[in-house]
This record gives structure tokens, sequence and C-alpha cells, in this order.
């Protein structure tokens, strides 16, 4: 299985929110963003602090994709 946060750039363009916004706003780490942007793991306290951001479900930001 791999990871897909292609939904929390999608919700990010909507709520015209940048990366950079995200990124300062919720203090998040160079490294930690730069594995959001390649599709890699991180920790589920960064997601859930995204959602509270974005006032979404963890559904609305990642979704599991079956590797093939």
């Amino acid at each position: 299985m791999k990871i897909s946060y292609k939904k929390l750039w999608m919700l990010l363009i909507q709520k015209d929110i940048s990366k950079v916004q995200l990124r300062k706003d919720l203090k998040i780490a160079a490294g930690t963003m730069s594995k959001l942007n390649k599709g890699e793991e991180v920790s589920l306290s960064v997601l859930l602090r995204i959602c509270e951001y974005l006032n979404c479900d963890i559904g609305d930001i990642c979704e599991a994709i079956q590797a093939s």
C-alpha cells in the first residue's frame, strides 16, 4: 500500500492556502513537508494537526492506494 496526499493538495487549492502557508501556520518541519510532497509516510500526529487546521477528516486529505 502507498499513501496519496492528492486530496490534501486539492483541498488547499479550494481553500486558497499555499503549501508554504500551511507549513508556517502549523510549524511543519521542512523534512516532513518534503515527505508529504513525495507521497511518503508522515506521522499520524502531523496529519491530525493538518485536519484540525483545515477542519476536515483524515480521509479528506489522504488515501491508501493499492501498490501495483
